[in-house]
């Protein structure tokens, strides 16, 4: 059977359509409460990845449908040879220690993480919630590439931390962690996020170096969403949610685990946001 291009499947919307064959609730509405419990493999970094994505934002995010929307940003522009960007931030915003978010988090974030695929010469606070960014060269794409995982906003610019010092704006803040094993956060109160992203209260991820391992824990309930599993055994045992397909199985989950319609990853969790877009159905 011929491979399915996964960015071509999320793009065109047709992994609703298979997640709906398989037997999901695609159509179903976002739910808040309960514990998403995932298992990822150790290699590839996917606990990073997701628990970042749980604790961290950034200016710009491409949604579940793939159209890149304001995080942080509220708004931008630029000047008509796309060199010099102004962005405008959220403001009322806080991170997970009380402190606000300020542009010179921003500004100090970026100056220290840079920003890939586009070459800055500077980035400059003008006033507490705006933001300047001046390019050596034209980059029309640079919101797109400020949504990239790299290009998390800490306070202070104090990135990359332990997962267990971890500090950000994001749905998340961290109850305890240990790197390469086990993250567990807790839902943010009050999040400017709140009724669009967040679903779950609490969200555990889980190291099984082991695939056969991994599909076994989401058999017999320890888990909610294994990430690239051993399919053989779950394909005989049970009915459960294959993304994109039981044919090319990326993530699979148990059925009480809610899947935005639209999923625009190209592989498993390589933006890091399901923990703040899958809930618990």
């Amino acid at each position: 059977m011929t491979r399915i291009d996964r960015r071509a499947l999320f793009t065109s919307g047709a992994a609703a359509a298979l997640l709906a064959a398989a037997g999901g609730s695609v159509d179903a509405s976002p739910k808040s409460g309960g514990v998403l419990r995932l298992a990822v493999p150790r290699d590839g970094g996917m606990l990073e990845q997701a628990a970042r994505g749980a604790i961290y934002d950034r200016l710009t995010e491409i949604a579940p449908d793939g159209l890149l929307r304001g995080e942080l940003a509220t708004g931008w522009h630029s000047t008509a040879d796309a060199r010099t960007w102004t962005f405008n931030l959220r403001e009322g915003v806080a991170f997970h220690d009380g402190a606000p978010l300020t542009a010179d988090d921003a500004a100090a974030s970026l100056t220290v993480q840079g920003i890939t695929g586009a070459e800055m010469r500077s980035v400059t606070a003008l006033g507490s919630h705006q933001l300047l960014l001046e390019l050596t060269r034209p980059n029309p794409h640079l919101p797109y590439l400020l949504a990239g995982p790299d290009h998390v906003i800490a306070p202070g610019g104090d990135f990359p931390v332990p997962l267990s010092e971890a500090v950000g704006t994001g749905c998340y803040r961290v109850e305890r962690a240990q790197e390469g094993r086990h993250f567990r956060a807790s839902r943010t109160a009050d999040h400017y996020k709140a009724g669009t992203a967040g679903w779950a209260d609490t969200v555990e991820i889980i190291v099984i170096p082991d695939a056969a391992v991994r599909a076994e824990a989401l058999r017999d309930g320890y888990v909610d969403v294994a990430a690239l599993p051993e399919p053989r055994g779950l394909l005989r045992r049970g009915e459960f949610l294959y993304h994109p397909s039981s044919s090319d199985m990326a993530l699979a989950a148990r059925h009480d685990v809610g899947i935005p319609r639209k999923v625009g990853q190209s592989a498993p969790l390589d933006d890091g946001r399901i923990a703040e877009r899958w809930w618990r159905a």
